[in-house]
């Protein structure tokens, strides 16, 4: 017959023992036992509406399956970025999505990330290091289709601005390079000026002004990088009384730009879907965690938006 003690001692090392195991066990997937994936992310300017709008799904997605984010805003700056992905490196996550500043002065924080062997989606934007999957849309055809509706408006002859992003970034390389294409194939039309807005909608304005007052009603039409220049051209050209000799056009579909479509003072945008970039970019990070076939490029198509289907894009 076992003592009282023996009992109760035998009962305590079975008790540490299943203690001791649960412990070791992952009570999700994470990599390294850790309870769940932990994603960095680095977003390009939460100042600019259209990147919010895909960190906002990135987020959405991230809950959805149990992810856990630290996002960070890059400021513009890609200096900042690389810091930022170092510091990821540091953390241990699991991976990092980036939305590049820049196509080569972000590329360092590809590279860095490679090196330590932590896995970086590019989203949105590009680097010219090549990370392990990129999620965003193709610029050039954003651009192409933006100067080809210009074209068909104006019957192929006319003048044209364009007001860049921030240069060298890898969505105005792109925007430009698609719209020169079609410039290309319409000698008649003729690109008067072009300078970078930034991005931003109120140095889209000033600029537009400066052209209203340099070139007057000479010009036909603006293309601008994305729709935050765009509505800035528009009320730019809406206060010179010019808004409807000079058509515009831009990219992003935001919610501001799909009502000016829609009252017809933007004439049209370019459809960038932010919630399948955003969510793609999760469902790679989660796949190359888990070790899983996932796609290293995935390629949103973008669609143009005018009065005649904006209310297919309106929620």
């Amino acid at each position: 017959m076992k003592s009282a003690s023996s009992s109760i001692l035998q009962a305590t090392i079975l008790f540490l023992g299943l203690y001791l195991s649960g412990c070791n066990q992952s009570g999700g997937d994470g990599a390294g036992g850790k309870d769940k994936i932990v994603v960095g992310v680095s977003m390009l300017s939460m100042q600019n509406e259209f990147i919010v709008n895909v960190a906002d799904e990135i987020e959405k997605k991230a809950e959805e399956m149990g992810v856990e984010l630290i996002t960070v805003d890059a400021e513009r700056s890609p200096l900042k970025q690389i810091e930022q992905v170092e510091s990821f490196i540091a953390q241990d996550v699991d991976v990092i999505i980036m939305n590049p500043c820049e196509v080569e002065a972000s590329s360092p924080a590809v590279t860095k990330a490679l090196a330590a062997k932590v896995p970086i989606i590019n989203v949105n934007s590009a680097t010219s290091s090549n990370p392990t999957a990129f999620v965003g849309s193709d610029d050039v055809e954003s651009g192409r289709i933006a100067m080809e509706y210009i074209a068909k408006r104006l019957g192929g002859k006319g003048n044209v601005i364009m007001i860049h992003g921030y240069m060298g970034q890898a969505a105005q390389l792109q925007r430009e390079q698609g719209a020169r294409e079609v410039l290309k194939k319409y000698p008649g039309l003729k690109l008067i000026a072009h300078q970078s807005g930034e991005w931003d909608r109120a140095k889209a304005m000033s600029l537009t002004e400066n052209w209203i007052q340099s070139y007057g009603g000479q010009i036909n039409a603006i293309f601008a990088h994305n729709d935050e220049m765009g509505m800035g051209a528009v009320k730019a050209l809406s206060d010179a009384g010019m808004k409807d000799k000079v058509v515009v056009v831009s990219v992003d579909a935001i919610p501001d730009a799909l009502q000016a479509v829609q009252k017809g003072t933007l004439d049209a945008t370019v459809f960038q879907n932010a919630e399948q970039q955003g969510s793609k970019a999760i469902e790679t990070a989660v796949k190359i965690v888990k070790g899983q076939p996932f796609d290293a490029q995935t390629l949103v198509p973008f669609q143009l938006v005018t009065k005649e289907n904006v209310g297919q894009y309106i929620k």
